[in-house]
């Protein structure tokens, strides 16, 4: 069967980049704690982000990042709980001459670590001897302040594997010492057979359907590279039967895409258990909605929640928000949890925008997302 992308998802691709051209966090145990004045939340944030990354930095002031530029990452800053943000410009500038990538910058997620900050990234490699369409690889840049600018710590990837990877989430555990990364494999030119395909080409639907897959694997000290083999945590379900299967698939079978996602992972530790949250659908439609699975290890198994999705669109249900996903986690000193993320309102649904919304982790492990909210 051919691999080639359908006409839909080539015109989504080659958009989400030139959309780009014309806009102008964590600790190491868990979720970045936030002040006791807390989060203010007020949604939409007037941010024109997609996958917002939230650092609550040692000098106390909130930095959010996010994909919005065509050549690299600007940020905001926050000096008051959320509640206004000042531009901080560009803070990070990819794709020129003699630098390892080349356009298609997405997803930055920033850490504090020893007083420096570290950006992790997803860019399309100028290194493409065979013309891949999709040429994604994660790299990592730094700066001695959160506002940057920052450069690139290594110019290279981080690590080089023979398919498309993006959504780069880093996870510190200093009980151990260890670092560990976790990010997509792309659904280019990957198509897997399971009941869902097997029934969209007896329809006729689709030929083939093709899947990305969220991999973890202990990152080196220095970040220069990764150790050992990465280890497949989540896929979506091969059986029809399975729970997961209606929410995850819902893309393809309801003719959006060709394609099953994984992507956008983010994990945090709650007590003894590892939280990994991640989004599914294709990212440019409706039926983008987060899921969350759990393991007792940094590199799982993880076990997908019966609970899924935990965050998905209103819009259906006489709401006014759709496409929600690749979300993050912060912490209030107090306990609370909030989770980070873009959605798209119904009266302009090709702009992504920010949402801050209460996660509540209940007695028994289940995580619930109180949202999408909308206002105050």
């Amino acid at each position: 069967m051919p691999h080639n992308l359908n006409s839909s998802m080539k015109k989504e691709l080659v958009a989400l980049c030139a959309i780009m051209s014309a806009l102008t966090s964590v600790s190491s145990q868990g979720p970045a704690a936030v002040e006791p004045d807390g989060i203010h939340i007020s949604n939409p944030v007037p941010l024109k982000f997609g996958d917002p990354f939230l650092l609550h930095a040692s000098d106390g002031n909130y930095y959010m990042y996010g994909t919005s530029l065509s050549d690299g990452f600007e940020a905001y800053v926050s000096y008051d709980g959320l509640r206004g943000w000042e531009p901080l410009g560009q803070v990070y500038k990819g794709g020129q001459p003699g630098q390892w990538n080349q356009d298609c910058f997405w997803a930055p997620e920033v850490y504090e670590r020893d007083g420096r900050y570290y950006m992790f990234y997803s860019a399309n490699s100028r290194n493409n001897p065979t013309a891949e369409e999709e040429n994604f690889k994660i790299g990592v840049a730094v700066s001695d302040t959160p506002a940057g600018p920052f450069v690139d710590l290594y110019n290279r990837p981080v690590f080089e594997i023979d398919y498309p990877v993006i959504d780069a989430n880093v996870y510190f555990d200093d009980a151990s010492g260890k670092a560990y990364l976790y990010y997509s494999r792309c659904c280019y030119k990957h198509p897997v057979e399971s009941e869902i395909a097997e029934e969209l080409r007896r329809q006729g639907i689709y030929d083939y359907i093709e899947e990305s897959w969220v991999y973890g694997v202990e990152l080196k000290p220095d970040f220069s590279g990764i150790c050992g083999e990465p280890v497949l945590l989540l896929a979506p379900p091969t059986k029809a039967g399975d729970r997961q299967s209606e929410w995850e698939s819902r893309s393809a079978t309801r003719h959006e895409a060709n394609r099953r996602w994984t992507e956008g992972s983010y994990i945090f530790r709650h007590g003894d258990t590892y939280y990994m949250m991640y989004s599914a659908n294709f990212y440019g439609g409706g039926n983008y909605a987060v899921g969350y699975a759990t393991s007792h290890s940094p590199l799982g198994p993880f076990v997908k929640a019966d609970n899924n999705p935990v965050l998905q669109e209103n819009a259906s249900s006489g709401g006014r928000v759709l496409g929600t996903g690749h979300n993050m986690v912060v912490k209030h000193t107090d306990g609370t949890y909030y989770t980070v993320y873009h959605g798209r309102m119904t009266d302009n649904p090709g702009e992504r925008v920010v949402f801050v919304d209460k996660l509540e982790i209940g007695k028994d492990g289940r995580l619930r997302v109180v949202g999408p909210t909308t206002g105050k």
